[in-house]
């Protein structure tokens, strides 16, 4: 039997969504169904997020449901999680600046632009 420190271990994927009218991010994992959370910054979010996973994960194991598993790690191997991306100058200020904006890292706002418009590909994809 799993118990709730491996499935703990294993590398769910996150997906964070800004919401646009009321401020804050919400986010949730697309392998476990109705887990979600939200805050007001990317910080709060990933410690939010990371105490719904293990509250969602509890409950299924107490209620025998199912938990899916992510991706195989051997899957992911061939990924680094790193490239180099040139842009123009203008660009690279700009996302500065809304970094600054926003008191987070560039690394992080560009990261959170890149989940953003990948969930919302991924959203439109499966409409169709």
């Amino acid at each position: 039997m799993k118990t709730l420190d491996y499935y703990l271990s294993l590398p769910y994927r996150m997906e964070i969504i800004p919401d646009m009218e009321e401020g804050g991010y919400t986010a949730k994992f697309p392998d476990l169904p109705g887990c979600l959370t939200c805050a007001e910054t990317i910080e709060e979010l990933v410690e939010n997020a990371s105490d719904a996973k293990k509250v969602w994960l509890t409950a299924a194991l107490e209620d025998g449901i199912e938990i899916a598993e992510p991706q195989q790690e051997s899957d992911l191997l061939e990924y680094s999680g790193q490239f180099k991306l040139r842009m123009p100058r203008s660009l690279h200020r700009s996302l500065s600046v809304h970094a600054k904006e926003e008191g987070i890292s560039m690394n992080q706002y560009c990261l959170y632009l890149l989940a953003k418009n990948d969930a919302a590909h991924t959203a439109k994809a499966a409409a169709i």
